[in-house]
């Protein structure tokens, strides 16, 4: 069988025009489905890097609500696989709505083999070299340094930020403190086109109001007593880089109304000064206020809002992520060992089930606090719970036994599809993707009865 990044899964009610294109493809490992329950079968079993599919299937062949439900439900469970669209003659609304949706391409029938066989030909090399710049990422680190998760939430917080990073659009980072806002902001100035320029950061709940203007904005010299040279302010000196504003939450009124200006017109004017200064800079901002209701209460502008918020990137606090807990105490132990000259010191098993029960209010940065204070202070080079000073949680460590998770996991997906298809086994066998003596052998395993 043929490498599983070359099966090209065809889906096509024509059982002459299935012949005819699995002849004509034959340099690819080619799986076949008529229908939309089929496809998504051969889908499930055989992971294609592409499909073509006939818009028109089953049991309406001449509508194509099922074809756009099939290439929905495809996009969804395989985003990678790579959907080419085969259309009427005259049917481009349709191949537009379909790219629209996500499709790779289209092809109008009847189709030029060649043609299609170049396009399938791309098709598998992009998927080729998505897959493998995945690899390279992964090998050498994103632009998030400092930054572990293996939670999915987290995870797709990154990708968004991936996402935006070339777009000329204001970004704002809200989340608790100490959930690592600044660390996607600069990770956002890594990704973008103006990562050889400045990233700029400030405070705006750090400094006092008398002063946060003059440090945005700059001044001339005399503007005031002290000012003794002309001094530029943190958006001046961000200029062609970015400029993350952080607690934007806590800037007072008086500044909102200039900010936002600045915004709006993209020139700033030094305290004290006449010109008009033009600033090309990416706004970042962050926050771990609710800004709709500080709008609400009359404590933030709703304007200036809509304009920071373009882009709104959700972060979820440490409790939520799904062990990540563990996996940074893991990491800060062995940094703050090596910084303290501690050698090699490790954690616990009930200082493991403390790190993870505890709700960690102050995020990842009240765990590097609790971490680095207990690898100064343990007396051996083991850290238990004590030298944490976090309650330990009764905790079966059998709960945490791979097997018996995998086999629960199992044995709740065959529960359930058997129930979705009133014990029909075929059926709950391609659903899982799974050969029905396969399905037969989980269903002894796990004391499954079929019901008759």
């Amino acid at each position: 069988m043929a490498d599983k990044q070359r099966i090209l899964l065809i889906v096509e009610d024509d059982p002459a025009l299935q012949k005819q294109m699995r002849w004509a493809f034959d340099a690819f490992e080619t799986v076949v489905a008529e229908d939309r329950e089929s496809a998504i079968a051969q889908l499930r079993r055989y992971e294609p890097a592409v499909v073509t599919m006939d818009l028109g299937l089953p049991p309406a062949p001449d509508d194509v609500s099922e074809g756009f439900r099939l290439l929905g439900e495809m996009l969804a469970l395989a985003p990678d696989t790579k959907v080419i669209v085969l259309t009427g003659q005259h049917d481009r609304d349709n191949a537009v709505r379909a790219v629209g949706m996500g499709a790779y391409d289209f092809f109008a029938k009847p189709f030029e083999p060649e043609l299609l066989g170049l396009t399938l030909e791309r098709a598998f090399r992009l998927h080729d070299l998505q897959l493998e710049n995945a690899r390279l990422q992964a090998q050498q680190g994103s632009a998030f340094a400092g930054l572990l998760t293996r939670d999915a939430g987290m995870l797709r917080v990154c990708r968004t930020v991936e996402k935006v990073a070339n777009a000329a659009v204001t970004v704002a980072l809200l989340g608790e403190s100490g959930t690592g806002k600044e660390v996607l902001a600069r990770g956002l100035h890594a990704l973008s086109s103006r990562a050889k320029e400045r990233f700029v950061a400030i405070n705006c709940a750090a400094i006092p109001e008398n002063l946060l203007e003059s440090e945005l904005f700059g001044y001339e010299k005399g503007a005031f007593t002290g000012a003794v040279k002309q001094t530029l302010g943190k958006i001046e000196t961000a200029h062609k880089g970015t400029l993350f504003l952080d607690e934007i939450g806590d800037l007072p009124m008086s500044l909102q109304a200039k900010l936002l200006r600045f915004l709006q017109e993209r020139v700033i004017e030094r305290i004290g000064g006449r010109e008009e200064i033009p600033v090309d800079v990416r706004i970042v901002c962050a926050t771990h206020r609710d800004l709709k209701m500080q709008i609400r209460q009359g404590l933030f502008r709703e304007d200036l809002y809509y304009r920071l918020a373009e882009i709104v990137v959700d972060i979820p606090p440490l409790r939520d992520r799904d062990g990540d807990a563990a996996l940074l105490a893991h990491a800060f132990v062995q940094r703050f060992a090596r910084d303290n000259g501690r050698g090699s010191m490790g954690l616990t098993d009930d200082a493991i089930v403390a790190i993870e029960a505890h709700q960690w209010p102050g995020n990842v940065r009240e765990l590097e606090n609790c971490l680095k204070r207990a690898v100064i202070m343990a007396d051996g080079n083991r850290i238990t719970a004590d030298d944490l000073g976090l309650v330990v949680a009764d905790e079966d460590m059998e709960r945490l036994n791979l097997r018996q998770v995998r086999d629960e996991a199992e044995r709740r997906a065959v529960v359930r599809v058997l129930a979705r298809t009133n014990g029909n086994i075929a059926k709950a066998a391609e659903v899982l993707g799974i050969s029905r003596p396969s399905l037969y052998d989980l269903m002894n395993r796990f004391d499954l009865k079929k019901e008759n």
